[in-house]
């Protein structure tokens, strides 16, 4: 997860480091259901202690696959078993320290039942976990979040079909 460019002031150093100084390639799902988007939110991001929203997904690891990756990901912060579909949008994001290409593909339950439950990233320690909480929200919820608060290929989302509109978004 990454937040947008006016906000990485807003991160402690700690936290930084595990993504500074480096390119990272990024493989994030969207999964919607009952026309609800399942988000992570995440801490330090932001001024004022704000949670910015994001799609489930993480950094690409040598020897894996996309798919492979995006599976892996889910399952951390999830708990769900996911399939990967089609390719959906690409983002660009670029501060003065953090650099990331965001492939986002759409994903499936595995199975329809599953119940999604807020995992974590092993790239943090216990005290240093970025993802606070696991939530299924509509368009209309994420309307009236400002527009710093939700990820850059979200914010223009006004029907969960938006979200299979792709885009390319280069900063």
């Amino acid at each position: 997860m990454l937040p947008p460019s006016t906000a990485s002031a807003a991160i402690p150093d700690s936290l930084l480091q595990a993504y500074t100084g480096q390119v990272r390639v990024r493989a994030c799902g969207m999964l919607i259901h009952q026309g609800a988007m399942l988000l992570t939110a995440h801490r330090g991001l932001l001024a004022g202690g704000l949670p910015f929203w994001s799609p489930p997904g993480g950094g690409w690891q040598f020897g894996e696959t996309i798919q492979e990756c995006l599976r892996r990901e889910y399952q951390e912060e999830t708990g769900l078993q996911v399939t990967v579909g089609r390719f959906l949008h690409l983002h660009e994001f670029k501060t003065a320290d953090l650099q990331a290409l965001e492939l986002f593909f759409e994903v499936k339950l595995v199975d329809e039942t599953a119940t999604p439950r807020l995992g974590s990233d092993p790239e943090h320690g216990p005290d240093t976990q970025l993802l606070t909480e696991l939530a299924f929200l509509t368009p209309r919820q994420l309307g009236a979040l400002l527009p710093s608060q939700v990820h850059p290929i979200m914010r223009h989302v006004i029907s969960p079909d938006d979200v299979f509109i792709p885009h390319i978004l280069f900063q």
